[in-house]
């Protein structure tokens, strides 16, 4: 199985910055001005720090644009996670199809042979 770096969990762990990413993947590219303006209950500065902890996990791109800094996302960490997910998966599926068989076999054998 893939082993994922641990900065792209840490980055995911955050609800505001799941929200980040979202906004960034329907309307990229955008200022910490812009987004700061959407999240109301969040300081630019705190969408700032939030943006820094998504670059540092490789998860959006900075570019700059005259004196503005504008953030996108980069999918290819997240079709990493994707990835490994979907092994996960695989390995989850394979163990419950085991279990259903043996639930069915042994509900199928008469009370006698318990």
């Amino acid at each position: 199985m893939k082993d994922l770096e641990q900065p792209v969990f840490a980055a995911l762990a955050d609800p505001m910055r799941r929200k980040l990413l979202v906004n960034l993947a329907e309307n990229s590219p955008k200022t910490a001005t812009q987004l700061a303006k959407e999240y109301r209950t969040i300081t630019r500065q705190g969408i700032l720090k939030h943006l820094d902890i998504l670059e540092d996990a490789g998860l959006v791109a900075v570019h700059q644009a005259g004196r503005e800094k504008r953030y996108s996302l980069t999918p290819e960490p997240l079709s990493e996670l994707d990835e490994w997910i979907k092994e996960l998966s695989a390995i989850w599926d394979k163990r419950l199809f085991r279990l259903k068989m043996f639930i069915e076999n042994d509900v199928a054998k008469p009370d006698d042979t318990r």
